[in-house]
């Protein structure tokens, strides 16, 4: 069942390893290199993103890897949710 109000954001839609037809939902420049679920889980609730974690999800493309993914409360568009969430893990990352 779908959850009205929420946004499915995959590792993959992030990751600037993979390529579009891969699964990234936004650019390179705006993607991470190798996000993990549990950083994904740290930016989403640092923007109030309400996030919920399911780590036995597997990314319809790649379905033999349980990679997991992150519900979120949609306040915006997917790929701008997306976006943001990826620039707060590089914030993360510097430090």
């Amino acid at each position: 069942m779908k959850d009205e109000g929420r946004l499915v954001i995959w590792p993959a839609s992030i990751d600037r390893s993979k390529s579009r037809n891969e699964g990234r939902i936004i650019s390179r420049k705006s993607s991470v290199k190798e996000p993990s679920l549990e950083e994904m889980e740290k930016a989403a609730a640092s923007l109030d993103l309400n996030p919920e974690v399911q780590k036995d999800k597997a990314y319809p493309r790649s379905w033999w890897e349980k990679s997991g993914r992150i519900m979120v409360d949609k306040n915006e568009s997917r790929s701008t949710t997306a976006r943001q969430i990826s620039k707060t893990i590089k914030k993360y990352r510097q430090g």
